[in-house]
Formats: structure tokens, sequence, C-alpha cells
């Protein structure tokens, strides 16, 4: 009869767990400047979706003003998918509701 393969896990699985956030808690602890895990990334999809619907917006603007109609839409489309982004996400802060803040 064949023994069955060693398992270095503990009956509960608990070690394993948390051996997992002691090497997560440590990353943060190395790489974070706070030294803390972050909270949300709400506020970067916000700052990233602004800077998209701004950036497309006006180089979709300038396409449009050279005759590149074709590459004007495209852009366009891309400003339009930001501003639905930026909707989702601002939805989800305000009903999350726990007085995060873009600057604070």
């Amino acid at each position: 009869m064949m023994k069955p393969p060693h398992s270095s896990r503990s009956g509960t699985g608990d070690g394993r767990q948390e051996s997992r956030e002691g090497v997560r808690d440590k990353f943060w602890s190395v790489f974070s400047p706070t030294g803390e895990r972050p909270q949300s990334a709400l506020n970067l999809r916000i700052v990233l979706a602004s800077f998209g619907l701004v950036v497309c917006g006006v180089l979709a603007a300038v396409a449009f003003a050279a005759g590149l109609t074709t590459l004007g839409v495209c852009l366009a489309v891309l400003a339009l998918i930001a501003v639905v982004d930026l909707a989702v996400v601002i939805r989800r802060r305000v009903r999350r509701g726990d007085g995060h803040s873009l600057f604070g």
C-alpha cells in the first residue's frame, strides 16, 4: 500500500492563512510610504478617469478640427467611457458613505 503524500499544512488550515496575512502586512510595511494598507482605489480611479476624460475630450476636438473624423469619434467614445466610469465610481463612493475624501 502507498502512503498518502506528506502535507505540511496543519489540520485546521489556519497556519497557512495567518502566514499569507503576515506576508501581506510585511509587503505593505516595506513598500507603502505610510506603512499601512491602502483603504480604497476609488480615489485613484476618479483621478485617472478625469484625466482620461480631459485628454480624450481635447484630442477629440483637435481631431475633429483637423478633419480626422474617425480618430475624433474613437476619442469621443473613450471620453464617454471615462464619463460612465466617473459616474459609477462617484456613485459607489456616495453609497459607501464612510466620509472618504479625494484630498484628505
